[in-house]
């Protein structure tokens, strides 16, 4: 096992957790390029210089610390989404940081990286998917947030730093380790979870258009009610995909956006998104069909007319199996037992990072499976216990 020191490691992620800290919660406020995720940045890469690594910038503001010569790679992301939790990404790279740290004192090389834009102010996963070939910068740099600033505007306030690309072929793998973001492990008492996937996902957004009225004098049989619309949609492909999913398949309308949004207009447009998450492509196509095929049969019913916008389409991705096996062994030296296989249902930088390299993920629990939150947290115990099992791995993969 490489001799990774818990107290520091525990000491630098409460100290990354300062840039962005949101009053006296936990919770940081750490978007991509903002003020303190570009001051994160720096403090890591220097953080990498002291450990005797070779710190470096790409052109989207991913932060590297690079051993000499072919390295294992161990890290994640350290922007946050607006308002966010202290571990979400930050414990895999400050993982990175330590295992990287103690590879160069016990002569193992072992290099760290914080992508950017994981948290998708611009687009999904976006610094590790223009790495790992996915999209390309010019295309990302067209990508715009919520407030219409381009990806292009806001990562030129790093372009001073940019250095060299880093070449994938110099790394022999990519371990990331995370918080679970989901109940499991805590509610059962458990240490660590060895991923065996990462759900695909699908993501498009649905209009139906009817007739914008009076919410006074339009008899309800009159009435092309956009909402009653999406609300029966709803209604029927949760009736449709009983027989098509798994305990383990998840469907989300998050947004809706109604026209024109007043209390005494019968909304006369409403559109909406939808995605859907599964480990199995072929549920994942057979969900759109009936999603498709729902939203098509409640317009024609009710007078509407519909729209689909273009569909985001990421496939599920397996982990390496002996990068996995060497995660389980470690998990249960580390932690007999007290250990699980699952999948991811979140999407992480493995996920594209797994298109150049062997790629693994190991959990740690999340206490009451809150993330995304001010309120995350995860028990030190638990954060210690995860580094020791993914020190131990990393030993068996190098050796």
């Amino acid at each position: 096992m490489i001799p990774v020191d818990p107290q520091r490691f525990l000491n630098d992620l409460h100290e990354l957790r300062r840039f962005g800290a949101a009053g006296v919660s936990k919770g940081v406020i750490r978007p991509a390029y903002s003020d303190p995720d570009i001051a994160a940045r720096d403090w890591l890469a220097q953080k990498y210089r002291d450990a005797g690594l070779e710190a470096r910038f790409d052109a989207t503001g991913t932060v590297w610390g690079l051993a000499d010569g072919p390295s294992l790679l161990v890290g994640s992301h350290s922007d946050s989404q607006p308002e966010g939790g202290w571990l979400d990404g930050a414990l895999g790279v400050i993982c990175g940081l330590e295992l990287a740290r103690a590879g160069q004192a016990a002569g193992v090389p072992i290099s760290a990286v914080s992508f950017q834009d994981e948290e998708g102010r611009f687009g999904v996963t976006t610094g590790s998917r223009i790495w790992a070939g996915h999209t390309t910068l010019a295309e990302a740099d067209t990508l715009t947030d919520s407030t219409g600033v381009t990806f292009a505007q806001a990562r030129a306030r790093m372009a001073d730093r940019a250095g060299e690309p880093v070449d994938p072929a110099r790394f022999t793998g990519f371990i990331e380790c995370h918080i679970e973001q989901g109940p499991w492990l805590d509610e059962a008492g458990e240490a660590a979870g060895i991923v065996t996937d990462i759900v695909g996902i699908r993501d498009m957004r649905i209009t139906f258009t009817g007739e914008q009225n009076h919410a006074g004098t339009t008899p309800m049989h009159r009435r092309r009610d956009a909402l009653q619309g999406m609300l029966a949609f709803q209604a029927l492909i949760a009736e449709r995909f009983r027989n098509v999913v798994t305990p383990q398949t998840v469907w989300t309308t998050g947004h809706v956006d109604l026209h024109p949004g007043a209390h005494s207009i019968v909304p006369g447009r409403c559109t909406f998104s939808m995605q859907w998450r599964d480990g199995e492509g072929d549920r994942l196509a057979r969900m759109e069909e009936i999603i498709r095929t729902a939203a098509t049969e409640v317009a024609q019913a009710r007078g509407l007319e519909l729209q689909f916008s273009d569909m985001l389409g990421l496939e599920p991705v397996p982990m390496d199996p002996r990068f996995q096996e060497a995660l389980a062994s470690a998990a249960q030296v580390q932690a007999p037992g007290r250990w699980r296989r699952m999948q991811s249902g979140a999407l992480h930088d493995a996920a594209s990072v797994a298109a150049k390299m062997p790629v693994a993920m190991l959990f740690v629990p999340s206490i009451n499976g809150i993330s995304h939150a001010f309120e995350e947290d995860t028990a030190e115990a638990d954060l210690t216990a995860g580094l020791n099992v993914l020190a131990d791995a990393v030993a068996r993969l190098a050796g």
